[in-house]
């Protein structure tokens, strides 16, 4: 499940994150979901407020050269999943 916690350091999170404008720029497009039940693999994400319900934390870039991995927010649960099949965090995520 991709329990998403948002760290406000660098040094808490597991990966980097940008967030491109457009789905074609994206390593990996991820769905929002209301409930953590409902969260699975690495592109249905839930975020949640404590570090000990996250099974992976993020941290938001400026710059999409910082980043470790760059997404993109789907509109539906079918757009979502890797575009970057080869990524060295595909499956590590969720």
């Amino acid at each position: 499940m991709a329990k998403i916690l948002v760290a406000a350091l660098a040094s808490k999170a597991d990966a980097s994150v940008f967030e491109v404008p457009f789905e074609t720029q994206a390593d990996l497009c991820w769905y929002e979901l209301p409930f953590r039940q409902q969260a699975e693999g690495d592109a249905q994400w839930c975020f949640v407020d404590y570090e000990a319900d996250a099974t992976f934390k993020i941290f938001r870039v400026k710059y999409a050269t910082q980043a470790d991995i760059k997404t993109f927010k789907v509109k539906y649960p079918e757009q979502a999943g890797w575009r970057n099949k080869a990524h060295r965090l595909r499956g590590q995520i969720g």
